[in-house]
């Protein structure tokens, strides 16, 4: 799952499940080039962003995180599942592309399953982040403002995935896996991923 080089960069690009579907749509359905879904992206105003700035950037991180899944059928999942399913192909994306999100879905939300313990906090959070600022160079260098904003992108990743209910919730919903996603983590030989689904067998 990598380092954690590269991992502030989730604080742009956030979970992005409506925009991933359009992206996934476009290959899956049109077969277009990397390129190509850019530009219809920026021609149609697909993801109906307010200002072209941002949008070659957000469509690039897509690609990428859709990439991540080494699976077509995954990618197609995103493009045409239900809601909740295609979230969840999505959540194991960001947890494949970001070692920062599969470590907090694992230590901790995993962790939290296994022990049968669904009381959630802000609390949570930073104990996480301390731990990884004594263990990791990298993250011990982030500014304040960077940590703050990715413990916000990581509890609205659990919002969108129904884990909490909201910002101020205080505690975990317990969520099931989805057999897609069951399937491609053991394909990919990655059962330690598991928990972070609640799925224990």
């Amino acid at each position: 799952m990598g380092d954690y080089k590269g991992s502030g960069a989730i604080t742009r690009e956030q979970f992005l499940f409506y925009e991933t579907r359009i992206v996934a749509r476009l290959l899956v359905d049109d077969n277009l080039s990397d390129e190509e879904i850019i530009s219809r992206i920026i021609e149609d105003n697909l993801f109906q962003f307010p200002t072209e700035k941002s949008l070659k950037r957000t469509v690039t991180g897509c690609l990428r995180r859709l990439r991540c899944l080494g699976d077509d059928e995954l990618i197609k999942t995103v493009a045409h599942s239900p809601m909740e399913v295609g979230k969840q192909v999505c959540l194991y994306a960001m947890m494949k592309q970001y070692r920062l999100v599969c470590d907090f879905m694992i230590t901790v939300i995993g962790a939290k399953f296994r022990e049968q313990d669904l009381s959630y906090s802000r609390m949570d959070l930073n104990v996480f982040f301390m731990r990884l600022q004594e263990q990791d160079d990298e993250v011990a260098a982030w500014s304040d403002a960077t940590i703050n904003k990715i413990k916000q992108v990581l509890n609205k990743i659990l919002i969108e995935n129904e884990y909490i209910d909201g910002p101020r919730a205080t505690k975990l919903n317990p969520v099931m896996i989805c057999s897609e996603v069951d399937n491609a983590i053991r394909a990919d030989g990655n059962d330690v991923a598991l928990p972070a689904f609640n799925c224990f067998y």
